[in-house]
């Protein structure tokens, strides 16, 4: 019997034999969904079912940070698998360099037999977008519109549909017309929840969301005293995050109306991603595909007075991390800091592809993930509306940074002080641990910036 089956096998297409031994992997990104803003994490309001179910049957990370707390710059590292300071891109740098798309993970998919997609938003500058993926559509807000045109502007046949929708639209229409003899990788980048920013009323979503925590009171934010706000240096008090927070959070009515929309935004993801599920198994291949789902960056929902992401403090930094995989029993969690640019090492490892040695990240799966105990994070974007920024966050502390302003430090205890509260960079009795951090921030970026050469 074991040698007609050999036999069978071995008569199979080439085609046909890779693509049942790789997984299909789908990942899929939001925008500015911070780390608690799921169910799982014990958000007690938020309803999503779906990003649960992925948490509970799959490995969810606790301790999942982004690199740079930007859109731009960070969608650039999850491209590359390198950080900011290694690959330069930003908002306002032009196009992001040749070489580092040239071992990109989209890049070394295809090179590796994958079909590949992706729809939304792509967030980096790039003139060959069309030629990286066999399939997609890069898009995002319609800024031409300050009102719900903004994510109401794509159509499904004659209708006009949310942006959210229409995303998910295209990942069925992927699976279900996906080559049989190929494996697949698809990327989805929802622009859900991001705020759509010339609009008054900033959050828009679909009308049968309309009365999705209608009559929940969303809780005060916590830390959002004046004193708290009075605390932040000058640059930040009249910087854009509180611009933003003059948008969204500064009367009660604005704060209700901006997370509940916010909420129901990742609500309307949270159901698209079942409709995906149910065309993997409507296809027969949810038992072989892969899904991993991220936030782009974190987000303040008015805490200190501020909104928006940018600064080195925890809710700009902790984003949602899950890895979901029907081959390998779930239900774990994982304590380990996993970042932003772990995400394409990680991919590559599923799809069994060697991962580049210039990337600086490292696979989900590798047990190597516990080794690390300490990373740098980073906001190069050297623009008058937000402080450019840089930290070194270890398993007890957070140092951080202003670049343009080095003499305004911060340092925090993060097992005594995990809402970052007490700065104590100016206490005498902390300064041998301020300097010694200080030393090995520095080490740590020069090693980054080292790193350029090797492009």
């Amino acid at each position: 019997m074991k040698k007609v089956t050999l036999l069978l096998f071995l008569l199979l297409p080439v085609a046909q034999v890779f693509s049942q031994t790789k997984p299909n992997i789908i990942f899929i990104l939001t925008d500015d969904q911070r780390w608690d803003a799921l169910g799982f994490a014990g958000n007690p309001i938020i309803q999503t079912p779906e990003m649960d179910r992925l948490a509970a049957e799959g490995t969810y990370f606790e301790n999942a940070f982004v690199t740079t707390p930007i859109c731009a710059a960070s969608r650039a590292s999850i491209l590359t698998g390198l950080y900011e300071r290694t690959h330069a891109y930003t908002f306002g740098q032009g196009n992001i360099k040749q070489p580092f798309i040239d071992q990109s993970y989209p890049m070394e998919l295809r090179k590796g037999g994958y079909h590949t997609g992706f729809f939304g938003k792509f967030g980096v500058n790039y003139p060959g977008f069309s030629e990286l993926f066999d399939q997609g559509e890069d898009y995002d807000r319609n800024g031409k519109h300050d009102d719900r045109r903004g994510y109401f502007f794509k159509t499904i046949r004659k209708d006009t549909v949310h942006l959210t929708r229409y995303t998910a639209q295209q990942a069925i229409d992927f699976i279900q017309n996906a080559p049989s003899e190929k494996p697949f990788m698809l990327s989805l980048s929802f622009s859900a929840p991001h705020a759509h920013d010339p609009a008054a009323l900033q959050y828009f979503w679909s009308p049968e969301y309309d009365t999705m925590y209608q009559k929940t009171v969303i809780p005060d934010p916590i830390m959002a005293s004046d004193a708290e706000f009075l605390a932040q240096p000058e640059y930040v008090r009249t910087g854009e995050n509180r611009t933003r927070w003059h948008w969204r959070f500064d009367t009660p009515e604005k704060y209700q109306h901006s997370v509940k929309g916010y909420y129901r935004m990742i609500s309307e993801v949270d159901t698209e991603i079942g409709k995906i599920r149910k065309a993997l198994a409507e296809k027969g291949l949810a038992e072989n595909t892969v899904i991993i789902l991220m936030g782009d960056n974190g987000y303040f929902l008015g805490e200190r007075q501020l909104a928006g992401k940018w600064l080195m403090y925890e809710p700009s930094l902790r984003v949602p991390l899950i890895v979901f995989d029907p081959r390998k029993a779930g239900g774990k969690r994982n304590t380990a800091y996993a970042l932003n640019i772990d995400v394409p090492a990680t991919i590559l490892d599923l799809a069994g592809l060697p991962v580049p040695k210039t990337w600086q990240g490292i696979s989900l799966l590798s047990s190597k993930l516990t080794a690390r105990k300490e990373f740098v994070t980073e906001h190069l974007w050297q623009t008058p509306i937000i402080p450019p920024s840089e930290a070194l966050r270890t398993e007890r502390w957070k140092y951080f940074r202003y670049i343009n302003d080095p003499s305004h430090e911060e340092l925090y205890d993060l097992q005594l002080d995990s809402l970052e509260q007490n700065n104590l960079a100016k206490n005498p009795a902390y300064q041998s641990q301020l300097v010694a951090l200080r030393k090995k921030l520095e080490k740590r970026t020069s090693k980054l910036i080292s790193d350029k050469g090797r492009f």
